[in-house]
């Protein structure tokens, strides 16, 4: 057994970094707290390569004394707290005096700072550990923080650092944190030499996030606010209508850091129960303001997690300030409500009137293509999408036939549905994706005494008892089978724009709808760059093409950032096909046809899994004839 001896700096400072350095993000983070606890008012970053190769903070914060550079890159050397006893009333970012010392242990770190009393700036460099001597130099007042070639010394932790985009986009997540926290903080960010936010100091956080969240997002929202034993909550809340498919949406501060609490996620989730459909979360920006004295700070080296110190007291007051202004509110006069038809008619979207010089525009494109058109008979996928059938019926189709197609039929049917307007009994348009009879090469009235119950389960007669089915579980699943289907044959049929469809994100989203490209392409979708901030998407998949595009790429978006982690190709692409089968379905609230019924209750059979939803959920539920009769008293029977 070795001998125990203790470890030199060097190797004490790394591992420290490896608690407190993830990648370049975390360094920046870091950066960032000790440019706010100096008082800064503006804050410049500048990042290469995703941080890699360079990263540049300069503030205009009090700077730091000549005398105390070298104590700066010291582990373990602090201005923020003095004695054990303070740790519980911590009212600094910093306090734990690592990351400096950490930072200069794995990179090339140049210091330079200036103080309003100094004449000069003073400069310090230290190369992956090895300290130089404190020299005089030009500079404003304020500090500049310059790191380079992070993680050289440590290939291991640099090999494992994802894509310029990825590593990016963990960048503009802690950029954007410190911008909600702080509104008044005029902040600027620049990627390789090109400027990707520039934001001036406003009142409200409210501006900033129009900025990152767009403006749709932000009218949306609903102002809260309460206080009670002296601590005070504020912020915004979405609408029910407003919800996404993961939590990254929503944002909690404390005394204006960013933190993570699973209480007060639940908190929140339970203020909207009943209000938004299982599966999704609501958004939020909540700013909790108490006495120091009542939260840990100290327990993780990152300081993301605390430790409240009447943490139930904080889910009690985030659930009734959310529940009582909801109560407040007619939440009902915005909820968009899915028309249903009659019994009697199967459901159909009505098509919009077009303008004459919309009709003109698309003969001429259409003319223009029939000199290029070749005589192969499309599918009846395609043929289904071109001529107005609903998404659900196009998606749905299991027997497909080659029907005889000319060119010119085709323009003519075209155009006779750009010039469809609804008449005096035309159907009720649906807002969601109506589900029509397919054909299944299986008999009609095989399956008979279905029933649909609360626009959201159907009822039949089976051979054990009874079955009650969820309709937008199977139809979810039997959508995820046939696609999948597609996908891996590389058959996915997907519909080009005429005219490509910009879509306004965040620059981190679209650095990963960018990065993913390929993936996307796989999977129908045709993204590509348009701005720092826009991507252009010029293709979509036949079967999604009722949904609404900008809000399905957000989706996108969301489900391809896995949050540093690092799935196959194969469970990402599963997610996405979960999602797009989820979004396509038949929804919960929405009236069947008895046709439609029996046209989902036939494809059931088709299924390899129809027992469970592709999210795990149950698709039926059988109750025995063994049991109705125990429960009537049946015995005897």
């Amino acid at each position: 057994m070795p001998r125990i001896h203790a470890l030199s700096a060097s190797v004490v400072n790394q591992i420290a970094a490896g608690e407190v350095l993830e990648r370049p993000a975390s360094a920046i983070k870091e950066l960032l707290e000790n440019s706010l606890d100096a008082l800064a008012t503006r804050i410049e970053i500048d990042i290469v390569a995703g941080g890699s190769e360079l990263i540049r903070i300069v503030d205009d914060g009090e700077g730091i004394h000549p005398d105390d550079l070298l104590l700066a890159v010291t582990s373990h050397a602090t201005s923020k707290i003095r004695a054990a006893s303070e740790l519980f009333g911590v009212r600094t970012f910093g306090f734990r005096g690592e990351a400096l010392a950490s930072i200069a242990e794995v990179s090339h770190l140049r210091l330079r700072s200036r103080q309003a009393d100094q004449p000069h700036a003073h400069e310090l460099e230290v190369r992956y550990g090895d300290v130089g001597a404190v020299q005089e130099s030009g500079g404003p007042l304020g500090t500049l923080m310059e790191i380079r070639n992070l993680f050289e010394n440590v290939p291991v932790r640099r090999k494992f650092l994802k894509s310029v985009a990825t590593e990016f986009g963990q960048i503009t997540d802690q950029f954007t944190r410190i911008a909600l926290a702080h509104p008044r903080l005029h902040l600027v960010l620049r990627h390789n030499d090109r400027a990707v936010y520039q934001l001036p100091a406003v009142d409200s956080p409210l501006e900033r996030i129009k900025v990152f969240f767009g403006e749709d997002l932000a009218e949306q929202l609903i102002a809260v606010e309460s206080e009670h034993n002296g601590i005070r909550l504020w912020g915004y809340v979405g609408h029910p209508d407003l919800n996404k498919a993961t939590r990254k949406h929503q944002f909690l501060f404390l005394n204006g850091r960013w933190i993570q609490d699973r209480t007060l996620q639940h908190a929140l989730t339970e203020g909207y129960r009943g209000l938004v459909m299982v599966g999704r979360h609501p958004v939020a920006f909540l700013f909790l303001e108490l006495p120091p004295d009542l939260v840990d700070v100290n327990v993780h080296p990152t300081k993301s997690e605390v430790r409240f110190q009447d943490v139930q007291q904080l889910f009690r007051q985030v659930l009734s300030t959310i529940r009582t202004k909801f109560l407040s509110l007619d939440l009902q006069s915005k909820l968009t409500i899915p028309a249903t038809a009659t019994t009697s008619a199967p459901m159909t979207l009505t098509p919009m009137p077009v303008q004459p010089a919309l009709r003109s525009e698309f003969a001429d494109w259409a003319k223009a293509e029939l000199g290029r058109w070749t005589p192969e008979a499309p599918s009846a996928f395609a043929h289904a999408s071109d001529h107005g059938v609903s998404t659900v019926e196009a998606a749905t189709a299991v027997a497909e036939r080659e029907p005889s197609w000319s060119a010119e039929s085709l323009l003519e049917s075209r155009l006779e549905e750009l010039e469809t307007t609804p008449g005096e009994d035309a159907d009720v348009a649906s807002p969601t994706p109506s589900l029509a009879v397919a054909p299944t090469g299986i008999a009609p009235n095989t399956i008979t005494r279905a029933l649909q119950v609360h626009d959201c389960y159907i009822v039949i007669e089976s051979a054990e008892g009874m079955t009650v089915i969820d309709q937008h579980a199977l139809h979810e699943r039997v959508l995820y089978e046939q696609f999948r289907a597609r996908v891996l044959n590389n058959a996915v049929e997907s519909q080009r724009l005429l005219m490509p469809v910009p879509v306004d994100v965040s620059a981190k989203e679209a650095a990963l709808l960018v990065e993913h490209a390929e993936l996307l392409d796989k999977l129908g979708f045709g993204v590509e760059e348009f701005g720092k901030d826009t991507v252009l998407v010029n293709r979509h998949p036949v079967m999604l093409r009722r949904l609404d595009l900008a809000t399905l790429v957000h989706d996108l978006a969301e489900r391809l950032d896995n949050g540093g982690a690092s799935p196959t190709r194969r469970d990402l692409l599963d997610e996405l096909l979960h999602m797009m089968a989820c979004k396509a379905a038949v929804k919960a609230g929405q009236r069947l046809t008895p046709e439609e019924i029996e046209s989902l209750l036939e494809q059931r059979h088709l299924c390899d899994d129809a027992h469970h939803c592709p999210h795990g959920r149950p698709t039926a539920l059988t109750l025995s004839r063994a049991e109705l009769d125990r429960q009537f008293g049946r015995l005897g029977a």
